[in-house]
């Protein structure tokens, strides 16, 4: 007897048909809304889970008592209580590795966003302001060999130094839990506390996971350290960075802009004042959207489920 699986996130026909060869499906729509009545009535039943973007605590997954896997498309893993699943021996996998290159590139866009600001000068064009040639009030700041601070240097923080020292030869500093003397050799980075990136990197780029240790980890006192033309972006999470701190670091001049693909809340709130600077770039969460990336991923989730209903070690499994 086929196993079931409890499916929120629409996939293609192929991988529908794949996940429908393995296990008997039940797919929900708008799991956040009127959804989420049927997903709860679904759980009972439920062997395994695939979806993303909802946070899965005791409270919903005391009711799927037969619950083995759950297979999330994401790389981050913060929607998830890994404490209560290790407790549960139920297995959790995540897609770790093919989203790396397209979470890069969008980091990149919004550097050279930022720098030459052209969200602020594509709108100038667009609204009929531009009538005579730039002056300096409207000038950017130059990419190439400027120095690019990396705080976590994981899959994604060593693609976006690819692009930054092979691309625009920039100097490569990076802050992680611990060094690492490949990246060090391959793009002549140096390690620095986190103290020192802050006051160094022309542009601070945060690639790190949230954790315990990583929630709030750039507040005022880290926005105070940074030199006024240096450039914050951020595609890790937003709950990494005290957001009001950013605000006022950005309304007092103490950077010069922001580039942000994540959110303390998402959506953000329209009426955020992030979103009435110029100097900011404010992306919706879009660091992986891509059609290719998208279906790579939700094909590595639906095969790390068949693999661990099948009970078999997943290639992604997540340990802690």
């Amino acid at each position: 007897m086929k196993k079931h699986v409890v499916l929120y996130k629409t996939l293609s026909a192929p991988l529908m048909a794949r996940l429908k060869a393995h296990a008997e499906v039940t797919l929900i729509e708008d799991v956040k809304g009127t959804g989420l009545a049927q997903f709860k009535a679904a759980l009972p039943q439920a062997h395994g889970l695939l979806g993303a973007s909802l946070k899965l605590d005791a409270t919903l997954l005391d009711l799927a008592p037969k619950l083995e896997a759950i297979a999330s498309v994401s790389v981050g893993v913060d929607n998830y209580d890994i404490d209560y699943l290790h407790r549960r021996g139920i297995v959790l996998t995540n897609t770790p590795d093919v989203l790396t290159q397209t979470t890069a590139d969008t980091g990149f866009a919004l550097i050279m966003a930022t720098a030459r600001r052209v969200v602020e000068l594509a709108n100038l064009v667009r609204n009929g302001q531009w009538t005579q040639n730039l002056g300096a009030a409207h000038f950017g700041t130059d990419v190439h060999g400027k120095t690019l601070g990396i705080i976590g240097m994981g899959r994604i923080g060593e693609a976006l130094a690819q692009r930054g020292h092979f691309g625009f030869g920039m100097p490569i500093i990076y802050h992680s839990h611990s060094a690492k003397p490949a990246v060090e050799s391959r793009f002549g980075a140096g390690y620095r506390s986190l103290e020192a990136l802050l006051q160094e990197a022309d542009f601070v780029c945060l690639t790190l996971p949230l954790t315990a240790q990583t929630e709030g980890l750039i507040g005022a006192r880290e926005f105070a350290l940074m030199r006024r033309e240096s450039i914050f972006i951020n595609i890790a999470r937003g709950k990494v960075v005290d957001e009001q701190a950013l605000i006022e670091a950005l309304q007092k001049g103490q950077i010069r802009a922001a580039g942000l693909d994540v959110f303390e809340r998402e959506p953000i709130a329209p009426d955020s004042p992030l979103l009435k600077m110029d100097n900011v770039v404010a992306t919706p969460h879009m660091g992986s959207a891509t059609h290719e990336t998208r279906e790579a991923m939700a094909r590595c989730a639906v095969d790390n489920l068949i693999s661990a209903l099948a009970g078999e070690t997943p290639t992604n499994r997540v340990e802690g």
